[in-house]
């Protein structure tokens, strides 16, 4: 942003918050990240740094959690329960990865702000800047993970297609997504410090409401009729990560692009 794009944009917050208007509030919040961002990144810097510091192999471990997370949905899935998904390994990991960054960057930004008084009281400084300083080190660590999918194409290179192009565009969505809820829960969390547990819980729970260890269209609609297979899909698909697990899987996965919609 230029400076007098900057100082237009800081013209209008100079106005109480009870005359503000909801677009007004949101570009206060946009001024106060941007013009912290030297901090955004330090903070940034420094979790990466912080995690798994103490561990043998370090920062490998950014490749390594998808890659044994995936491993144990396959044994699950596909040998004890013997479902048969064609490129099941392929498949799991395209809508893990998505659900690991949306969960380690709610679950790091609900707390963000009580987790940090200690630094709050000795500076001032927007607080905004707290959860936002924790999507995007999800985001990084995210952005880290794709090499464990680079890996994993070794295996089915015949996969590969343009339609990869398309990550950046979703992974644009879900941040934005991310950011938006990080800040509620962030600011829920100051009334009210069960929002950081029950962040924990929702994460878990959306694992198995989402369609991440199947098809989001494999959804039973047996004995409903048109209307109500209909609206019982709608419904599922209000989980914003169904629908990204879905547009990440359909980039991913070739095979998998198929019509939306109840079968």
């Amino acid at each position: 942003m230029s400076t007098s794009g900057s100082e237009a944009l800081r013209s209008t917050l100079h106005v109480p918050v009870q005359q503000r208007s909801p677009i007004g509030l949101v570009l206060e919040g946009i001024a106060e990240v941007l013009n912290r961002r030297r901090l955004i990144r330090y903070m940034v810097s420094a979790n990466m740094k912080r995690t798994h510091v103490d561990t043998a192999l370090g920062q490998i471990w950014w490749v390594l959690d998808p890659l044994l997370q995936m491993a144990i949905y396959v044994v699950l899935i596909e040998i004890i329960f013997n479902r048969g998904t064609p490129d099941y390994p392929l498949f799991i990991f395209a809508a893990i990865l998505p659900w690991k960054w949306l969960s380690i960057a709610l679950g790091t930004s609900a707390g963000s702000i009580t987790g940090r008084e200690g630094l709050i009281r000795q500076v001032q400084f927007p607080k905004i800047v707290l959860p936002a300083a924790g999507v995007v080190s999800a985001t990084v660590s995210f952005a880290i993970s794709l090499i464990a999918l680079g890996l994993m194409y070794l295996l089915y290179a015949d996969r590969l297609s343009f339609w990869l192009l398309a990550i950046p565009i979703v992974a644009v969505v879900q941040f934005t997504f991310a950011l938006g809820m990080a800040f509620l829960l962030a600011a829920l969390n100051t009334f009210y410090e069960d929002v950081k547990y029950m962040v924990s819980v929702a994460m878990y729970l959306l694992l198995f409401l989402s369609p991440v260890t199947y098809l989001g269209e494999s959804v039973a609609y047996s004995g409903l009729n048109q209307r109500s297979q209909g609206l019982i899909y709608n419904l599922y698909h209000l989980n914003p990560l169904a629908t990204l697990s879905t547009a990440y899987r359909h980039a991913l996965h070739e095979q998998l692009r198929r019509p939306l919609g109840p079968v």
